[in-house]
């Protein structure tokens, strides 16, 4: 995947079957699924794939246990069915994750049993393993650091677990393979409208360069995410907003705080969420919060009140809860959630479920959802194209496509298995010499051989691309983020040819970055 014969690329068709605007989850699934019937696709990114909401998750592939207790079977349902199948398609980046969920009452434990049941049953036969209960004494031996008094049992259940940000580029990666064009750094300015008044393309920036281009087709898709009211108004300037943005954090701390490999689920909390602890590239990621903003960030601040909560509702469960001291790194993405109609009504009362809007030009525009739908919501998008005449009908193709890299027995305990099938090429590339073989920084695994793949073969263009989405350093300790900055700087301007201002400028952004993910 390379930057420059994606361009080139672009110059080589005169009017595409489908444009995507946007490279996060859902606008990668719309491109692959489109890719994989056939038609010609062109998606762009403004920033780098998943640079927003879908590189910031809880990392989790999974039905909603939250949203089985408030009643949303049917999105349940749809949830754990594409669970199954994301599992089935890239195993070397989807894995089983065991939780427990620590209960302090007996009426809990036979509530929570209860329902993981149904979850389970829900799942026909895309299951990852069944629900059991527990008791006190297993519970510890699972969560040792798990608070001991008053503790009845648990409940052990499973979901699925993944690499947000991996899983973007793979999907990059599986559209390219199948004949597509994926494009970051390329800033969509405008619709274009055919003599009718339908839309037919679009404007776009080329960041790199500046210069400018227009990228004709028969379907123009707008899954922006928190941005799709920015598109819908280059569509139509009357357009009113659609979208309200929620914000999530996660906090990231060391795996002593799970020391063994189980996720806690803690079932309730003040706002009538559920939190999650979960082991993750041996750390641990503990979130979210749900806080409504008032406008749409790119690279959004977290907010002391939701630091607050996660450690508060932390030391509700952990017998030595993680302090402020403790915490590694801080990120925040925001959510699209549909506006709500009435003034007053909370983000948790929301529908989580995807929503597709055709504009009076036949602009398609797919929202909400969540990553483990992703395949869904793009083949009901593609579909939606089709019934309006955009397209010519061909078959769903995706149920079965193994993504790009698919490997059916990755070693998970190794850092490099979200490679997949490339795994044994990047092998090689950090033993063909020393240099590549350096590591980024002493206590992590990430080595210059992954800077240089993550340039010539995954479209990282600076420094945060790699530290934060292909080697997600950034996430997992902002401070040996920050330090490892000079060293990939200096990797990615000589595969660049970039020169010595570009790399003090580089590691003076990418340090400024970094320090809104560290909480002092």
């Amino acid at each position: 995947m390379n930057r420059d014969k994606m361009m080139a690329q672009l110059q080589e068709t005169d009017t595409w079957d489908c444009v995507v605007v946007g490279g996060g989850a859902t606008g990668l699934g719309v491109a692959v699924d489109a890719a994989a019937r056939g038609y010609k696709v062109a998606l762009l990114e403004m920033a780098d794939f998943a640079k927003s909401t879908s590189s910031k998750s809880t990392k989790l592939v999974h039905g909603g246990v939250r949203y089985l207790q408030h009643g949303d079977v049917w999105l349940v349902l749809e949830a754990l069915r594409e669970r199954g199948r994301m599992k089935q398609n890239a195993p070397h980046i989807v894995k089983d994750q065991s939780f427990v969920i620590p209960c302090y009452t007996w009426w809990d434990c036979l509530l929570y049993f209860c329902g993981l049941t149904l979850y389970d049953m829900l799942s026909l036969g895309f299951g990852y393993g069944r629900s059991r209960f527990i008791s006190a004494k297993k519970v510890l031996g699972c969560l040792p650091t798990a608070i001991r008094h008053g503790l009845k049992g648990g409940i052990v259940y499973h979901d699925g677990q993944f690499d947000d940000a991996r899983m973007a580029v793979t999907l990059a990666q599986t559209c390219v393979a199948l004949g597509g064009v994926a494009l970051n750094r390329a800033k969509v300015t405008g619709i274009l409208h055919d003599k009718r008044g339908n839309a037919s393309g679009v404007r776009f920036t080329d960041l790199e360069t500046g210069g400018e281009r227009l990228l004709r087709a028969r379907a123009v898709v707008n899954a922006c995410g928190v941005f799709v009211d920015e598109v819908m108004a280059m569509d139509s300037p009357e357009h009113r907003k659609m979208v309200t943005p929620s914000q999530g954090i996660h906090l990231v701390f060391d795996k002593k705080f799970l020391p063994h490999g189980y996720a806690m689920m803690i079932p309730k909390t003040s706002d009538g969420r559920v939190l999650f602890a979960i082991p993750w590239h041996g750390k641990v990621v503990a979130g979210t919060t749900d806080t409504v903003r008032p406008a749409a960030e790119l690279e959004p601040a977290p907010l002391k009140e939701e630091v607050d909560f996660i450690l508060n509702t932390a030391a509700l469960y952990f017998e030595a809860p993680p302090q402020r001291s403790d915490i590694l790194s801080v990120f925040a993405g925001q959510r699209p959630l549909a506006a709500p109609k009435r003034e007053g009504k909370s983000t948790k009362e929301l529908s989580r479920g995807h929503k597709i809007i055709v504009s009076a030009s036949k602009l398609i525009t797919i929202t909400g959802g969540k990553w483990t739908s992703y395949r869904r919501m793009a083949e009901d998008t593609v579909d939606k194209a089709i019934r309006l005449g955009l397209l010519e009908a061909r078959k769903r193709r995706t149920r079965s496509l193994h993504v790009y890299g698919y490997r059916l027995h990755a070693n998970l305990a190794n850092h490099l298995h979200v490679y997949g099938s490339d795994e044994p090429a990047v092998r090689e590339l950090r033993e063909s010499s020393p240099d590549f073989a350096q590591k980024l920084h002493a206590d992590y695994p990430y080595t210059v051989a992954e800077v240089v793949w993550a340039v010539r073969r995954e479209m990282a263009r600076d420094v945060e691309d790699v530290l934060a989405r292909r080697v997600r350093l950034l996430h997992l300790d902002a401070r040996a983020a920050i330090a490892a900055a000079p060293t990939v700087a200096e990797v990615v301007a000589k595969e660049l040819g970039k020169n010595q201002e570009w790399v003090k400028q580089q590691i003076n952004e990418f340090t400024t970055l970094a320090t809104g993910y560290i909480i002092s």
